[in-house]
């Protein structure tokens, strides 16, 4: 299944980004700790390339605090990249990236040169939150479904910090099968671009593998990590009375049991990638994409020689 989703205004939102961008000086990117990699926006490190960049683990308090650390290591490698994890809804570590802003543009500050920062993200990642608890009121709409902030705003932190917020925003195509379960799995993307029943099933197949006692203590289940997806999502169903006639499990309701109690980290604390894994995914993404722009490419040649061949006799009369 391709999970797919990308609503006209994010078109909007990219032109946005592109034309503010020249006066930025320092990129926050909001991702979500349960899935750095598959919540960083490719088509926003397109727009932000060469510009300071200060990466924000968002929804800490939910996420494995060892796979955590590791992607803080990881973005920490990269140049002109500051990392952080936080949870939006504390005050103190979000007031410390103003801190962090200056690090990255030590020369930006003060009333002749004020701090431009631009903050991004994709949808339903916190960033209103975080604007919220960064500027001391209510300064941006919050919501729990994808696409809320629908215009660009601009927030004053401080007299010489300006904060621009902007939509969020997915990209057009995701390449990475796996990156699009886990954002359907977040809440990333809306209920109608997905079905709830193969999320669910791929969610808990990196459960069983990487999360068993979770899984276990949570459903009371013996065994998780020997059942396949297809036992467990029906164990969780029986354990959790979703049933219907003739005492079967109503599948449905089953998965939107399992999806809730990962997002609400009923479960516990869960990551659903590391740097190297994803890293897998993607170039395993890429290598397919490639094959098959290769033989897109080869269709319309031969389409365009067709043509060529049928058009050429009507020329002549």
């Amino acid at each position: 299944m391709a999970i797919q989703w990308f609503p006209g205004h994010m078109h909007l939102t990219q032109q946005a980004i592109a034309q503010r961008i020249k006066a930025i000086d320092v990129v926050i990117e909001l991702l979500d700790a349960r899935l750095p990699g598959s919540s960083a926006n490719p088509m926003l490190a397109k727009l932000t390339h060469g510009k300071p960049t200060l990466k924000v683990l968002n929804k800490q308090d939910l996420a494995d605090p060892e796979k955590t650390a590791q992607w803080l290591r990881h973005y920490a490698a990269l140049p002109q990249t500051r990392a952080i994890a936080l949870d939006a809804s504390m005050a103190a570590p979000a007031r410390a990236l103003i801190a962090a802003c200056h690090e990255l543009a030590p020369l930006r500050g003060g009333m002749v040169k004020p701090m431009r920062v631009l903050i991004c993200g994709i949808p339903n990642v916190g960033k209103s939150t975080l604007i919220n608890t960064l500027s001391g009121k209510r300064a941006a709409k919050t919501g729990d479904e994808a696409g809320v902030t629908k215009l660009e705003q601009r927030i004053a932190l401080a007299p010489d910090f300006y904060l621009y917020d902007t939509p969020g925003v997915l990209w057009p195509r995701i390449i990475v099968a796996k990156s699009g379960y886990n954002l359907a799995a977040s809440g990333a993307v809306g209920r109608n671009a997905f079905d709830e029943q193969e999320v669910a099933l791929e969610l808990l197949d990196y459960l069983r593998r990487h999360y068993p006692a979770l899984l276990q203590a949570r459903f009371k289940l013996e065994g998780a990590a020997a059942m396949s997806d297809e036992q467990l999502l029906e164990a969780i169903g029986r354990k959790r009375g979703a049933l219907q006639g003739g005492q079967k499990v109503n599948l449905q309701k089953a998965a939107e049991i399992a999806i809730f109690d990962f997002r609400s980290a009923a479960l516990g604390r869960i990551t659903l990638e590391t740097p190297e894994e994803f890293a897998q995914w993607l170039a395993a993404g890429q290598t397919l994409d490639a094959q098959r722009q290769v033989k897109k490419d080869a269709i319309e040649l031969d389409r365009k020689i067709r043509f060529k061949q049928i058009a050429r006799p009507c020329s002549r009369g």
